[in-house]
């Protein structure tokens, strides 16, 4: 597992790695700027500021244990996945970035996060595509490989990738509604930045025409829980906006 992470880590740094990551940055600042509450957590993928752009006032980076002798991470909270340190219906948001491809048990790391959100809590997941044009370059070098014949793996080595169906499967099962799927990232499998940028326009049609196949995915999820209502302030319409500026805390990093 300690393998996979670090394998992880460094393909950030390939240009079909930054292009995702640039991508996934971009959807995760917009995902989460509106999400109000008080606690916040990131699970793992430190080279992502998921939380940058979200104002709650706690906020936390938790990492495993490989995650946190990385080089160059900042300090953050040790923590893996199966396991949090955070009480029943705690958490207002979590964010998972790739870690449910690099956890040996997925479903109990969605469970667990289940258990620390609070009701109408949401939880934002990011993936590789496995039915991508990235994912299938992946599976035939895969096929290469298992043949004896060669094959330079794409992607990162990190076992199998989670389509974004059977993930909105398991959301369902443990009484997650999905709220949005976003894909991005449809330019072919380069790998040098010279292509990439050669082939921009493939994400302006992709986003258009076959959205399913994008590279990358970010799906989020509210905890929905049978007979729980959220229940509007007992104030007057006009202190609504003097309650809304109240809740805005300071930016900060995630982990700051």
């Amino acid at each position: 597992m300690s393998g996979e992470i670090i394998g992880l880590h460094h393909w950030f740094e390939s240009a079909p790695g930054r292009h995702l990551l640039e991508w996934e940055q971009a959807r995760y600042d917009e995902l989460v700027a509106d999400v109000f509450g008080f606690h916040a957590l990131q699970l793992g993928s430190p080279a992502l500021h998921g939380l940058r752009a979200n104002r709650m006032p706690h906020r936390w980076l938790a990492l495993g244990e490989a995650e946190s002798r990385l080089p160059n991470v900042a300090p953050a909270l040790l923590a893996e996945g199966v396991m949090l340190p955070f009480p029943e219906a705690s958490l207002d948001l979590v964010l998972m970035p790739h870690t449910l491809e690099l956890s040996p048990e997925p479903h109990a790391a969605l469970r667990e996060v289940h258990r620390v959100l609070v009701p109408e809590g949401r939880v934002v997941i990011s993936g590789l595509n496995p039915w991508s044009l990235w994912g299938l370059r992946q599976k035939r070098a895969r096929l290469y490989q298992r043949l004896g014949a060669g094959g330079r793996l794409y992607l990162p080595e990190s076992g199998e990738f989670i389509a974004p169906g059977r993930l909105r499967d398991w959301l369902q099962l443990l009484g997650f509604e999905l709220e949005s799927v976003s894909f991005g990232c449809f330019r072919p499998a380069v790998v040098s930045d010279h292509w990439l940028r050669n082939y921009e326009w493939m994400d302006g049609l992709g986003a258009r025409w076959w959205p399913v196949l994008g590279a990358g995915y970010v799906t989020v999820a509210v905890k929905r829980v049978a007979g729980v209502r959220l229940l509007e302030p007992a104030w007057s319409t006009a202190a609504a906006p003097v309650a809304a500026q109240a809740q805005v805390a300071q930016r900060g990093r995630a982990g700051g």
